[in-house]
């Protein structure tokens, strides 16, 4: 069995496939290996379409094995440990895999457990979330046979994968409940841990438009802290001017709930984690995805603390290079392939566009 590999790379979603694609369709004769213990592979993004009754779940669940690159070897296993100062990763099978270069891109981890009772109400008495391939049908099926009464939507203070996903599902709801004539009959909430309803303020007017128009009740800086699911009750808080926290409760006849999220617990607990991030994210340079310590090691999609929003184009561009930059790289570079797929630096250390 061959245990180094030129270029390894940590996850098989779709930064990473999009990388080892790319990747060899500049070189293929690099020595790629992807390391992903799924079997099935999942389009997410269609999710929020599940929960809406646009899309069937079905259709977003494909073999693995589909999408690995035909020259690339898939190993089937997942990650224990980082030993980047050794070039080396070690799996939860204990094998250990060399690397002249190492891409993690693992995506991001659902913190179910960080809002009591969550996880156990999950699917039933009312609670859904669209994070889930097995649940966001039943948010489909409580929409559906909604006939009024209290729902509640919620976004948590952490950063999500697709950030636009825990107010899209609202908007749609709404939407079907216009339809069928009873959006006049329901109170709807949007608790969130962010300060506003989007971050970038063009967007953001536009969709202060729709809150207002389906009567959206917004609470904003506030942090959902459990789920009563058999008495249908969300607890959140927020905090005065004194920083301590206020807690409030509300009942509701439908929940839409978000986990707050992180960097997998393998990345969190490594030395490529930012230390200043308590949520784990890899310390990278936000221009090129190049660690910061460890220059053979790059991460981009989710997991990465570059400052952007963590979604699925995002991390396929970022995987696939961007689109930003390019220009010449250094051959005799051990990672010269990552660098130019990336933009990285130049002989002449200035950075050069497509025009240059």
């Amino acid at each position: 069995m061959n245990l180094h590999h030129q270029i390894l790379i940590v996850g098989g979603g779709n930064a990473g496939l999009s990388a080892a694609s790319q990747l060899l369709h500049e070189d293929p004769s690099l020595n790629i290996a992807i390391i992903e213990p799924s079997e099935k592979h999942y389009y997410q993004p269609a999710w929020t379409l599940v929960g809406a009754g646009e899309f069937d779940i079905r259709d977003t669940e494909r073999p693995e094995s589909d999408y690995i690159p035909r020259d690339a070897k898939w190993i089937k296993d997942a990650v224990a440990s980082f030993q980047p100062d050794q070039n080396q990763l070690t799996c939860v099978s204990g094998a250990v895999y060399q690397y002249d270069v190492l891409l993690v891109v693992p995506g991001i981890q659902l913190d179910w457990q960080k809002i009591k009772g969550f996880k156990e109400t999950l699917g039933k008495n009312n609670v859904a979330s669209n994070y889930s391939f097995d649940i966001a049908p039943y948010t489909w099926e409580l929409i559906r046979n909604f006939k009024g009464g209290i729902a509640v939507f919620t976004n948590p203070v952490t950063p999500v994968k697709c950030g636009g996903a825990p107010h899209k599902i609202m908007y749609l709801a709404c939407d079907y409940w216009r339809k069928k004539g009873i959006l006049d009959q329901c109170e709807v909430h949007y608790i969130s841990g962010a300060g506003a309803i989007f971050a970038v303020k063009e967007f953001a007017k536009t969709l202060e438009d729709v809150v207002k128009k389906n009567k959206i009740h917004t609470h904003f800086l506030h942090n959902v802290t459990e789920i009563d699911g058999p008495n249908q009750t969300i607890y959140y808080e927020s905090k005065d001017e004194g920083g301590n926290p206020l807690k409030q409760s509300m009942k509701f006849d439908l929940c839409h709930a978000v986990p707050p999220q992180s960097a997998p617990d393998f990345v969190k607990q490594s030395p490529l984690a930012d230390p200043a991030q308590p949520l784990g994210w890899i310390e990278v340079n936000k221009f090129t995805f190049q660690h910061t310590r460890f220059p053979n090691v790059f991460a981009c999609g989710d997991v990465s603390n570059a400052p952007t929003s963590k979604t699925e184009r995002l991390a396929t561009q970022a995987g696939a290079g961007g689109a930003t930059y390019s220009g010449p790289y250094q051959t005799h570079s051990k990672y010269g392939p990552i660098r130019r797929l990336y933009g990285l630096p130049y002989s002449n250390g200035v950075r050069k566009t497509h025009a240059g």
